[in-house]
């Protein structure tokens, strides 16, 4: 069936959707999404070298899960991708974003440049590197079904109510979809609440990652990531920008706050609600502008994609391989 790119909504992935080769072949048979790539890597310096080499190389030296790689790479990735969707005529009406998804939802809503999302990215992965050890960790339950271990806490008025584990520092991270929420905090205390989970006969799975995302732990890399936003000319955002700090669009005044994005590292990252609200301002054809297909799955899961109220084209294959067609053929659908 035809769709409409007049209500084309973007979902960029975060942390947890790497995996070795993303998008290389993208980046080889897609000149405007290789020329983005390029632009980006440049604008990086040195840095950005050694990123592209351990993303292109089948030995990296640095592993693709550690914060210095993967964040900045999925940043480049989605915000290379939407460009190119760009290219070919499609353009968005929301923009959506999964952790760091959100920042490359932000650039590509002109909030800022690219040349200044490079050294936000590179400021935002070394606020991490002096992080200790952590990970996330994705639970198949609601937050209130982990009552044992977790206390109901306010992210605010009006929000979402998120849940905080009374145990150790690790707390929910994010809030995918209903059954599905990732706890995130440091080691040995991840590792423990993980263990409990188990015992209790609660599903549980690793996200990729080395470091404990979207919880307390990492305020204090949330305040020196705020610091990186000196100079940083920020704009209301041209295309409507769903939070997932909030659950709602971005207000302009939260646009030109260095503190709501840098922020949002500390903070749990609600990705349901935002697509909830999204999908309830009418039909949708949601773009899942990144590697792999996970936001995709998620997004299948909400009634009105179930009831074909909105529909779901992921742009690039759920595994390496067949990049360019996947990522041409989704265009053309898009632009049927």
């Amino acid at each position: 069936m035809p769709l409409d790119t007049r209500t084309v909504a973007l979902l960029l992935p975060g942390q947890g959707s790497q995996h070795p080769g993303m998008a290389r072949e993208l980046y080889d048979g897609e000149p405007a999404f290789g020329a983005v790539m390029d632009e980006f890597f440049a604008l990086m310096g040195h840095e950005g070298k050694e990123l592209r080499a351990d993303w292109l190389s089948a030995r990296p030296r640095i592993p693709l899960d550690d914060a210095s790689r993967a964040q900045p790479l999925l940043f480049a990735i989605g915000y290379a991708a939407g460009r190119a969707l760009a290219s070919y005529g499609v353009r968005p009406t929301a923009l959506l974003g999964h952790s760091v998804g959100e920042l490359a939802a932000a650039a590509l809503a002109g909030v800022f440049s690219l040349a200044d999302a490079a050294r936000l990215m590179s400021a935002r992965s070394a606020a991490m590197a002096a992080t200790g050890p952590g990970g996330m960790l994705a639970v198949a339950a609601r937050p209130e079904e982990l009552a044992e271990l977790l206390a109901p806490r306010p992210e605010g008025p009006g929000a979402p109510t998120v849940a905080q584990p009374a145990v150790g520092t690790v707390t929910v991270g994010a809030v995918n979809a209903p059954a599905h929420t990732v706890l995130s905090g440091p080691e040995p205390d991840l590792t423990r609440v993980e263990r409990a989970l188990k015992s209790a006969r609660v599903a549980t799975r690793r996200v990729p990652a080395r470091q404990a995302f979207h919880c307390p732990a990492v305020a204090g890399a949330a305040d020196a990531f705020r610091a990186a936003f000196r100079g940083v000319a920020l704009n209301s955002p041209s295309i409507r920008v769903w939070s997932t700090r909030t659950g709602l669009p971005v207000r302009p005044h939260q646009a030109v706050d260095p503190g709501f994005w840098a922020g949002q590292l500390a903070t749990p990252v609600l990705f349901w609600p935002a697509l909830d609200g999204l999908l309830r301002h009418g039909r949708c054809t949601l773009v899942e502008t990144g590697p792999g297909q996970g936001l995709s799955m998620l997004a299948r899961r909400h009634p009105r994609v179930r009831a074909r109220h909105s529909e779901v084209v992921p742009l690039l294959p759920p595994r390496p391989g067949g990049d360019v067609p996947f990522f041409r053929s989704a265009a053309s659908r898009l632009l049927a």
